[in-house]
């Protein structure tokens, strides 16, 4: 049997927005096109419908090595689907059998995402009859089960879907900047605008899109907040969740004033973070720039970090305060609080020793010495 090619294509809708779609030997999986288009349609974030696309490729490879059907598959198909995933790319052809000890090109975690990405996928489809979904999700109360609950407790909660099929994969806390660290790539900014991109996403946990996406409106030096809004931005800066507004310090707002005297000056454009020594000038800052920073600041200081690590450090040193994780919640824009739960409610070694030691569990001084 012939195996097709099956890759991601880029596209650019009539909209002007961008997105992705599979081919199949040059000609369109329209399944697969019409969830993506649906994706895009919703103003999912075009790096998130390139993720479900690349994801979906891996299944319908899947699918064209095996001569099956999409609408047609089986629980046991779905099953052998994650041991082929686990494979080393170069077994997946069932033409090397590879050695018990080399381990696969995914980790759990992955695979895991890729289930999600699927199981969205025949969810889309189940409006049109297609029934694979009841495959991979399946329906249960929300909330923790055999707990005891009042009578009429189920009215106003809505069941669930959880993924029936899943690899269990280890959870991993994010890595965080120590406010050393932070204090450090700050200080080796070299101007003023770059000083206050990283402030920011230290002093307000912003992403670095809804950073670039920022207008002079949306920051009140009056009332000290920072704004973040949901809008096109010529950049293609994009703030993932709904509006919502931060509190900011009043460190920051000044650094936010000496930047626009000292740098900004007259330039003639409503967004905060603008190109002033390279070309065009007066365009908005893009992400290849925030790139080229960043490399120019891990260069100088030796410090390996991404903007989105301040992010993270400022999230789990609020919870380390004592910050009540539904505001937290709010801070970072999530949609959920399980995100914010799953994401940040972590305990390093040293959170849990200071917790000990507050309870009265373990004896504040640490041993000197091992015994011989």
């Amino acid at each position: 049997m012939t195996i097709l090619e099956v890759r991601v294509q880029h596209v650019v809708m009539p909209s002007g927005v961008e997105s992705a779609t599979l081919v199949r030997d040059g000609v369109v999986v329209e399944p697969v096109d019409r969830f993506l288009a649906h994706l895009t349609a919703i103003e999912r974030s075009p790096n998130t419908v390139k993720a479900y696309a690349h994801d979906l490729r891996d299944f319908f490879a899947f699918l064209e090595s095996r001569g099956l059907t999409w609408s047609e598959v089986s629980l046991e198909d779905l099953g052998r689907f994650v041991a082929w995933l686990r494979l080393p790319e170069e077994a997946r052809d069932d033409e090397v059998v590879p050695l018990p000890w080399v381990e696969g090109k995914l980790s759990a975690a992955s695979v895991n995402r890729k289930l999600s990405a699927l199981a969205s996928f025949y969810e889309f489809h189940q409006r049109h009859g297609v029934d694979v979904a009841e495959l991979l999700t399946r329906w249960r109360p929300s909330g923790r089960g055999g707990s005891w609950r009042p009578f009429l407790a189920h009215l106003g909660s809505r069941p669930e879907r959880h993924r029936t099929l899943g690899l269990r994969a280890d959870r991993r806390a994010p890595r965080e900047l120590s406010a050393e660290e932070m204090g450090e790539l700050i200080e080796a900014c070299a101007r003023l605008r770059d000083r206050f991109l990283l402030s920011l996403l230290r002093g307000c946990g912003l992403r670095i899109g809804e950073a670039l996406g920022l207008r002079h409106e949306d920051i009140d030096a009056r009332r000290g907040v920072i704004t973040i809004r949901r809008r096109l931005n010529v950049n293609r800066a994009r703030a993932k969740t709904w509006s919502r507004e931060v509190p900011a310090d009043a460190a920051l707002i000044r650094l936010y004033s000496d930047y626009l005297h000292e740098e900004y000056g007259d330039l003639d454009c409503d967004y905060v973070f603008v190109n002033l020594w390279g070309q065009p000038r007066g365009r908005p800052m893009s992400y290849p720039s925030v790139d080229r920073l960043t490399r120019r600041l891990q260069a100088r200081t030796g410090i390996e970090f991404t903007p989105h690590l301040f992010r993270h450090s400022y999230a789990t040193g609020l919870l380390r305060r004592g910050v009540a994780v539904e505001t937290v919640q709010h801070l970072l824009g999530h949609a959920s609080i399980s995100t914010t739960i799953d994401t940040y409610s972590h305990l390093g070694i040293e959170d849990a020793r200071r917790a000990l030691v507050t309870a009265g569990a373990l004896d504040a001084q640490r041993p000197t010495g091992s015994a011989s």
